[in-house]
């Protein structure tokens, strides 16, 4: 076991239990915006009605997630941390989303000063200097979200019951997790956030295979095409945001060497 930790970093394990309790937290918020959907319409449709195609109603979804997740995150005072760190972390987790996170398409040929080509560079994209845009795990997990939302808005409304609710959901918030791991940067002192979102995101895709063998696979609505597809996307993506879980590890304790 790795010995060479410095108390003021936090590892996946402890921000891990951190995002926990926060979770619980924003569940309260999320019942209000998202209702559970056995009585209720599920917010990936009220979505799907608001927005002009699939991909802007996962865009969508991402947004509001990360908006819940950030009413309930801690101040830094409230982090166990030593105070001469503190005065380090000003800038803590989230910042201005709607400003600097995501790229719009009218800013992509503005890039000409400093070092903002950088967003535009899959070189940086595991990098404070980049885009989630040009990562590519995140967007997988966005493509397959907009196509899972196009499958599933095509199901008749009686074959759709909790098993179904919670597969689509799944295959969403893991966008979600990935964006909110993004969202905490590369540098050491929160990459153990970055990666205990990201293993969160890991999980939804994990429960949404077990879904889909155990319990979608039968259903009516489920043609052996569209298993095939969506099992062999979901293998796909539960591998590559495994591949990037130990990348951001590797970086992680490179941090300590």
């Amino acid at each position: 076991m790795f010995n060479g930790f410095n108390d003021n970093i936090w590892d996946e394990h402890k921000w891990e239990a951190h995002l926990n309790e926060i979770e619980k937290k924003s569940d309260q918020l999320r019942k209000f915006i998202a209702p559970d959907p056995s009585g209720n319409i599920p917010r990936w449709i009220t979505l799907l009605q608001e927005n002009s195609d699939e991909m802007d109603a996962v865009d969508a979804f991402i947004e509001e997630e990360l908006q819940i997740e950030e009413a309930y995150f801690p101040d830094e005072e409230d982090l166990d941390w030593d105070d001469d760190y503190d005065d380090e972390l000003d800038d803590l987790i989230f910042g201005d989303l709607d400003e600097d996170f995501f790229l719009e398409d009218d800013e992509l040929d503005d890039f000409d000063a400093g070092e903002e080509w950088k967003e535009l560079s899959e070189d940086f994209a595991m990098s404070d200097h980049g885009s989630i845009e040009t990562l590519d795990v995140y967007n997988d997990a966005r493509a397959l979200a907009a196509h899972i939302l196009h499958w599933a808005d095509g199901v008749h409304p009686r074959y759709r019951n909790q098993h179904y609710h919670d597969y689509v959901a799944n295959i969403l918030k893991a966008g979600a997790k990935l964006a909110a791991g993004y969202s905490f940067g590369f540098e050491q002192d929160l990459l153990g956030g970055n990666i205990a979102y990201t293993k969160k995101a890991l999980n939804l895709v994990n429960r949404s295979l077990d879904l889909l063998q155990e319990h979608l696979k039968n259903e009516p609505y489920t043609t052996s095409t569209a298993y095939q597809y969506q099992h062999e996307a979901l293998f796909h993506l539960r591998n590559h945001i495994g591949i990037y879980v130990q990348e951001l590890r590797e970086q992680f304790y490179l941090g300590f060497q």
